[in-house]
């Protein structure tokens, strides 16, 4: 259409300057153009349960397709107390300390921008998943990197503690670690509860992994902690317990003075969460056994690739929680971390993810990281592809 006044684009200037094309979207892309098995980003390639489909498709059917209430609905926020009171004795409140969310990742920033202001700092722990830093930016607060130990990524509290200081508003845990696979420790925890007690810094414990910790241990949750529950902001996913990272289904639960807060905003970025899902989960959660099964559901994918892997160059890190697997790669390649997952997708045919892709300055320790949430057809197809390694 013709018009008499200048058209034109305003320019924006950028809230996120350094944010580009995510890793995982180019090393999706790539394998998917390529043909390669995608072991890299964090999602699983079978499907769930189809009780919980019928659960989600049984609420449609019953009607329950208008707006849910603004925190969830109830039967959800029930049961959600319930297992966390059993699995890690501390009972919330449904009704004012546990909100459901359209994820965890929304859960995170909406527990970030209810708590962080400008000047604020807020502490993450490198290697990290890549929404906090972005999070913490948007709030317009100042994101502090905490490296983990290289290589054990074991938290270093000495380097917590020169971090902590009269604008730390919080820092970000999480446990089991993605991308390392790493857990914490009873002890870890407790040292943290001891470090924080003497502050007003909050805890934002990203505990998505929570079901995936193997080898006969327990996850240490923030809610195990007084000193800790009683300023944490402790986040899940249905969508990585249940096999369903699509539906977008999360949760908080925090004490009731921090969950005010977090509903303030959560009711103006979101509002409220898809009611069928919520009502088909919450009669789906009526048996815990998907839940309580499903660290022997992934140690055992997680020993078939482990086992697969022995034999070549790759040395194996531990993998202790998650449903990922992180490898050293000298004794394979002089290529660096990034070099080597591309390598590795077009010579090999399997996709992997540099972790240096998860450390704000890019620190290259040749380790990447394998996701095996995957049937074990697909994990045999890599490994056979890896053995030529």
């Amino acid at each position: 259409m013709n018009s008499e006044f200048p058209v034109r684009t305003p320019t924006l200037a950028s809230k996120l300057p350094a944010v580009g094309t995510t890793i995982f979207t180019v090393m999706s892309q790539l394998a998917s153009e390529l043909g390669a098995v995608n072991l890299g980003q964090g999602f699983p390639d079978f499907d769930c349960d189809p009780r919980l489909l019928d659960a989600v498709n049984e609420a449609m059917r019953d009607g329950h397709n208008q707006y849910p209430p603004m925190a969830g609905v109830p039967a959800l926020r029930e049961a959600i107390a319930a297992k966390m009171e059993a699995l890690y004795r501390r009972r919330y409140d449904p009704l004012g300390e546990i909100t459901v969310t359209a994820g965890a990742t929304q859960a995170i920033i909406t527990a970030v921008l209810a708590v962080a202001r400008a000047g604020d700092e807020v502490i993450v722990l490198d290697p990290c998943y890549d929404s906090y830093v972005p999070n913490i930016e948007l709030a317009g607060a100042t994101p502090v990197r905490v490296p983990l130990t290289p290589h054990s990524f074991r938290p270093d509290f000495d380097r917590i503690a020169a971090a902590l200081g009269p604008r730390t508003r919080a820092i970000i845990v999480n446990t089991p670690h993605n991308p390392s696979a790493t857990a914490w420790t009873r002890e870890d925890m407790l040292r943290l509860q001891e470090l924080l007690a003497p502050t007003d810094v909050l805890v934002i414990s990203d505990e998505v992994y929570e079901h995936m910790v193997f080898d006969g241990c327990e996850h240490q949750s923030a809610a195990r902690f007084d000193g800790l529950a009683a300023r944490s902001f402790i986040v899940s996913s249905f969508g990585k317990t249940y096999h369903v990272t699509g539906w977008k289904v999360g949760y908080v639960a925090a004490p009731a003075p921090l969950m005010a807060e977090f509903r303030k905003v959560h009711q103006f970025n979101v509002f409220t969460v898809n009611t069928p899902m919520q009502h088909g989960l919450a009669r789906y959660m009526a048996d815990p056994r998907p839940h309580l099964d499903l660290p022997a559901f992934y140690q055992r994918k997680r020993d078939l690739f482990r086992q697969g892997l022995a034999g070549s160059r790759l040395r194996l890190l531990p993998s202790e929680g998650s449903y990922f697997q992180c490898v050293d790669i000298s004794a394979v390649s002089e290529l660096s971390e990034s070099e080597f997952c591309l390598w590795l997708t077009r010579e090999i045919g399997v996709a992997a993810i540099p972790l240096s892709a998860f450390y704000g300055n890019g620190f290259d320790q040749r380790v990447v990281r394998f996701c095996f949430a995957k049937r074990d057809e697909t994990l045999r197809s890599a490994l056979e592809r890896l053995s030529r390694l």
